[in-house]
């Protein structure tokens, strides 16, 4: 019986059958392990760095304000999917329900899309501080840093909304078989009763607009910012400007490439196994490793993290002195 006669629409089932990463339970239980290690990895790292700026007086500024937004996103973006991946694995199933798989759609578009536009706020930030650092404390004042992060965060929630109430509400008769470890928008459209959607389409249009905008947003805002840098005289002055800037333009780097490759790959090149691994590049990497890489380079925020590091060992050193006594 073809499937289009067993599921006529979407509420004909109540849950969705998620990719298994491996069949064997060996398998099932590296593929657990795997992203174990690089779940917590990234909920350390993000974790330290909110720790630092929220803890540090030194970080209460807007670059450091706006970092500890990209943690949040990047926590909340890796929470979304690879725990439930990981479930899937230790208890041998590929399901998940419904509303569950509706859910998980909503926060990975909500948080990805504000993650994309915080970076171009970022952008603008080291564009203002290094283009126009007289101006510095009028432009990016605590009350302008608030209204542009609830800017990135509503962005986000809109974009998200939208694609998740078009998903959901055309009509799916090609099974409820996802082809990724977790709910993807491009997956989840396959299963639809038509090869094309006009909303769909029209909303991808809207976004990849938005996506562009943003991209050409902050590809002029490092020119501009690089023309200003060669020009200082201070082999310092350019060495701190660079210090500044490099950490974002990597992450950036990072975040654009393995979006790209995973939205605009020709079909010819298109697999299950390959999808998956670009599905890991642009959701699991970026949120594992930014914290990395803006710590590397950055003497303030790698101070800040020794402290609280130090003080998370010395505070515990001091309860197992206490409770031993």
């Amino acid at each position: 019986m073809p499937a289009g006669s067993q599921m006529s629409n979407s509420s004909s089932f109540n849950e969705f059958l998620l990719l298994a990463f491996a069949n064997t339970r060996e398998l099932q239980l590296l593929h657990f392990s795997l992203f174990l290690g690089i779940y917590l990895a990234a909920l350390l790292g993000n974790g330290l760095i909110i720790t630092a700026v929220t803890c540090d007086h030194r970080l209460h500024t807007p670059m450091y304000f706006f970092l500890l937004n990209l943690s949040v996103l990047d926590l909340g973006t890796i929470s979304t999917t690879v725990p439930k991946s990981m479930a899937n694995s230790l208890s041998n199933t590929r399901a998940i329900s419904y509303s569950g798989c509706d859910a998980q759609v909503f926060l990975f578009v909500f948080l990805f899309s504000a993650e994309y536009c915080l970076l171009t706020v970022m952008a603008y930030d080291r564009y203002i501080a290094i283009c126009k650092p007289l101006h510095y404390g009028t432009l990016m004042g605590p009350r302008a840093c608030v209204k542009m992060a609830a800017a990135v965060w509503a962005s986000g929630f809109l974009n998200a909304l939208m694609h998740t109430a078009n998903t959901f509400s055309i009509p799916l008769c090609q099974g409820n078989v996802v082809d990724q470890f977790f709910c993807e928008i491009p997956q989840i459209l396959k299963l639809s009763c038509s090869d094309s959607n006009l909303r769909e389409a029209g909303l991808l249009v809207v976004g990849a607009c938005l996506v562009f905008g943003c991209f050409i947003f902050i590809v002029l805002s490092y020119v501009q910012i690089f023309t200003v840098v060669l020009r200082m005289p201070s082999e310092q002055g350019r060495h701190k400007a660079f210090s500044m800037c490099l950490p974002h333009l990597a992450v950036v780097s990072l975040f654009v490439s393995t979006d790209l490759f995973a939205y605009l790959k020709p079909p010819s090149l298109s697999s299950p196994a390959l999808d998956l691994v670009v599905a890991v590049l642009y959701s699991v990497v970026p949120p594992t490793l930014n914290p990395l890489i803006y710590s590397m380079r950055n003497k303030e925020l790698k101070d800040a993290l020794r402290k609280v590091i130090s003080w998370t060992f010395f505070s515990r050193g001091n309860i197992a002195i206490a409770l031993h006594k």
